[in-house]
């Protein structure tokens, strides 16, 4: 007797989307043999473009990051949603190769070549692509071997693009050949076509494209021609997929961006980029997330999601379950480096953080560079990941003089942050004190004297509401203040991001004190 059809076989499994919870916007994916990788976009934070591996498409597991090292590139002084734009990967020719845009950079800005031969490994220095105009880039490689670069260059101050290519030698790193504009989106009027790949299926191929901006109105599209330097096809059922018809209070918007994946058996998938809005207006504190469609190929095209055509809580995958170890929610700082899911702002030029100095503690200089400048503070963070959430850390800091400050924070940019932050008082002794900054501007929201000895700072998120408190190490954290969280939302302040909770920092004179964080622990509520 046949089983039904809503019941997973072994082979199957059922996927939660997002996949990948949290900031981890613009996914490109690549297959070699049963294994698959990830790559998302950074932006000006560093490591810079996270990688994720997977055997089943639906359980992701950090393995490092592209780039790594201070001086493979330079984020100095990037803008707020400046820096590492929407990366491509792929396994051409036994190597894995990356290809990306620095975007706004102050000493380089363009498009650039990575490699590796492990993407869990090192991966070179870039290689500069000066004639490659804009951004967006990916590779695709023809039938016969040839290797082609795409990429996106605006055309027009009002959002208009246009989606270029050219053959690219990967060895030399040059361009060669003539170039080509193959699309300018599928709409009439249509506005910033990027984020374009290349496929090869049934005679044809075929270009996906993400249209519409990132936000609300984002979407994918498709054409296709039978010839690499067309004339391109539009698809006549455009957009493929998009939730912009859904209205403003759907629970997952501006999705789009999507990268094709084939399994060893035959069937498609996307992974692609979308939101989810909570506490009314479309404030999406998480950023832009990884989710995971099915695709099927029907009259030539291909069709996301069939029957529903948008994106599904739960999504069946003909992949037999491969999950990884739960990640421990608590860090103790006992390893001799920072787990792949901590992030700094910007190059890190000169060492402010230390595992060794005191084992068991992350140990922070306080810099006088501070988060609300495009500058690299002594800011250790990582990602929010859900709507509701605690986050608490131990710390044993002796502020010298006052303006010696060390804490907690939660982080979206240098205008609009949230920092609870143990500063020394007038008389010599401690305070802990709340501090919203939004728009800009600074506003002390609370204050509490503190004993003598470790403390406990915490931060627990409920929707949109952000309760921070702070006590003894050895006993609970009090409550200090509630913060609208919707100050942490692109919504309200631009940007392309997502809030982060880190540990932080600083001081506006020189100074040898030094802030011990004992652990780090984030659960989900």
């Amino acid at each position: 007797m046949a089983a039904p059809e809503d019941t997973p076989r072994p082979h199957h499994q059922d996927a939660r989307n997002p996949v990948l919870p949290g900031f981890h916007p613009d996914p490109s994916v690549c297959r070699v043999g049963e294994d698959y990788y990830l790559v998302t976009s950074s932006f000006e934070y560093f490591p810079g473009l996270p990688l994720h591996h997977s055997r089943d498409l639906v359980h992701w597991r950090p393995i490092g990051h592209a780039v790594d090292r201070p001086e493979q590139l330079a984020l100095d002084g990037v803008r707020p949603s400046g820096g590492l734009y929407a990366a491509s990967l792929h396994h051409i020719g036994g190597r894995f190769r990356l290809v990306c845009t620095l975007v706004d950079g102050v000493r380089r800005s363009g498009t650039f070549l990575l490699t590796a031969d492990d993407p869990a490994g090192r991966w070179s220095d870039p290689v500069w692509l000066p004639e490659a105009p804009g951004f967006d880039p990916s590779l695709f490689v023809d039938d016969d071997g040839s290797t082609h670069l795409l990429g996106t260059r605006q055309t027009h101050r009002d959002g208009r693009t246009e989606i270029w290519l050219r053959a690219v030698d990967l060895d030399r790193g040059v361009l060669t050949g003539e170039e080509h504009v193959l699309f300018r989106g599928a709409l009439v009027g249509a506005r910033w076509a990027e984020g374009p790949h290349l496929y090869r299926h049934g005679g044809y191929y075929h270009l996906v494209v993400a249209e519409g901006g990132t936000e609300h109105d984002h979407a994918v599209t498709v054409a296709r021609s039978t010839r690499l330097t067309g004339p391109y096809e539009n698809n006549p059922r455009n957009p493929v997929l998009t939730h912009r018809h859904l209205g403003l209070g759907h629970p997952v918007t501006g999705a789009g961006h999507a990268d094709l994946v084939r399994t060893p058996a035959g069937d498609w998938y996307a992974l692609l980029l979308a939101s989810r809005p909570y506490g009314g207006g479309g404030h999406a504190n998480l950023g832009r997330e990884t989710f995971l469609a099915r695709v099927v190929w029907e009259d030539g095209w291909p069709v996301f999601n069939p029957g529903s055509g948008r994106l599904e809580e739960v999504t069946r995958v003909a992949l037999p379950p491969h999950p990884w170890p739960a990640a421990d929610p608590v860090d103790h700082f006992d390893a001799p480096v920072l787990g792949p899911e901590w992030n700094l702002l910007r190059t890190p030029r000169a060492a402010f953080h230390s595992l060794a100095e005191r084992p068991g503690h992350l140990r922070l200089r306080l810099l006088p560079q501070t988060l609300a400048e495009h500058d690299t503070p002594a800011f250790v963070g990582r990602r929010q990941q859900h709507r509701d959430f605690t986050a608490e850390a131990l710390l044993d800091f002796a502020p010298a003089a006052p303006g010696e400050q060390a804490g907690l924070a939660a982080f979206y940019d240098p205008g609009h942050h949230v920092r609870l932050l143990v500063d020394r008082d007038a008389a010599g002794g401690r305070l802990a004190r709340l501090t919203v900054r939004e728009g800009g501007r600074d506003t002390v929201r609370a204050e509490r004297p503190l004993p003598a000895g470790p403390v406990r700072l915490a931060v627990t998120a409920r929707g949109q509401d952000y309760t921070f408190a702070c006590g003894p190490a050895d006993g609970a954290a009090a409550a200090l203040g509630t913060v609208d969280g919707r100050i942490l939302s692109s919504r309200h302040a631009g940007g392309f991001t997502g809030t982060y909770v880190g540990l932080y920092a600083t001081a506006p004179h020189p100074t040898t004190t030094r802030a011990d964080f004992d652990l780090f622990r984030y659960t989900a509520l």
